[in-house]
């Protein structure tokens, strides 16, 4: 399989080039990613139409990953509480070589055919839940193996991967291939793919949430007040939709923890 991950860089001589060259450069390269993803859009729906399906019924959607493939997913599932309300439980990540591998790397994580369905097993994993691969290469032996048990046990299983036709893609039921063509430098995947994945990340969590009813009009009334900002624009939420001050609308959000309780209640 050609790997267009791996594909030399298009650009030679990088270590010749000023700053403002490599910048520009860099850049370049950077706005034919979103073109990229917007080709994928419909494999995009169908797996978040699964994942809203199981959802909805009590599963959970988890990440799995290696590397930058892995902390994408991390940070992905880590932002879904405080922006939308959910357990912490209901999107995970997990990653090649466990929580230390989040800072640094694990040598030969990803090359661990057993553990990657041993870490889900961790988290008794159901045929309610969703799994999804996520690896540059499509050849991520940890993801793969992972998604393979995970499709014989029943379960929904998705991928994201910037290779066409990749084993990975292969062993998926929905998959998600973004094609973004050679890194800026040779084969460092966490530039336009990292890139790439992180966008379809946001889709799928981000439209996923909007469907589960976590957002009303375009506002997130179940985001945990965890910080003066938010807890000021949550005051402000709640002004936009009633008759009180800055004051009184405090003091609604206050008493009852999120916009969407203290909207609720005022209404009542």
């Amino acid at each position: 399989m050609d790997r267009t991950t791996e594909t030399n860089s298009i650009y030679r001589h990088l270590e010749k080039m000023s700053v403002i060259e490599l910048l520009t450069n860099i850049n370049k390269e950077d706005k034919s990613v979103p073109l990229a993803v917007e080709k994928s859009i419909p494999q995009i729906e169908a797996l978040v139409n699964q994942v809203v399906l199981k959802l909805t019924s009590g599963g959970r959607l988890f990440y799995i990953g290696a590397g930058t493939s892995g902390r994408l997913g991390i940070v992905d599932a880590s932002e879904c509480p405080p922006t939308f309300g959910v357990p912490h439980g209901l999107v995970i990540g997990i990653i090649a070589g466990g929580d230390k591998a989040i800072r640094k790397a694990v040598e030969f994580a990803e090359d661990d055919i057993e553990q990657g369905w041993k870490d889900l097993e961790s988290y008794q994993i159901n045929s309610n839940d969703v799994v999804i691969g996520i690896a540059a290469s499509g050849s991520t032996p940890y993801v793969i193996s992972a998604i393979k048990k995970a499709r014989k046990m029943g379960l929904i299983t998705g991928c994201i991967t910037c290779n066409k036709d990749s084993k990975l893609a292969q062993a998926s039921e929905f998959p998600i291939e973004i094609i973004v063509g050679p890194e800026f430098v040779t084969g460092s995947t966490r530039m336009k793919s990292g890139t790439a994945q992180k966008l379809v990340l946001n889709m799928i969590s981000t439209a996923t949430m909007i469907r589960l009813g976590k957002v009303k009009d375009n506002k997130m009334v179940d985001m945990t007040p965890s910080n003066n900002k938010l807890i000021d624009r949550g005051i402000k939420m709640i002004m936009e939709q009633s008759h009180l001050n800055y004051e009184e609308a405090k003091l609604l959000l206050e008493k009852h923890g999120n916009v969407r309780k203290s909207l609720d209640n005022l209404i009542q």
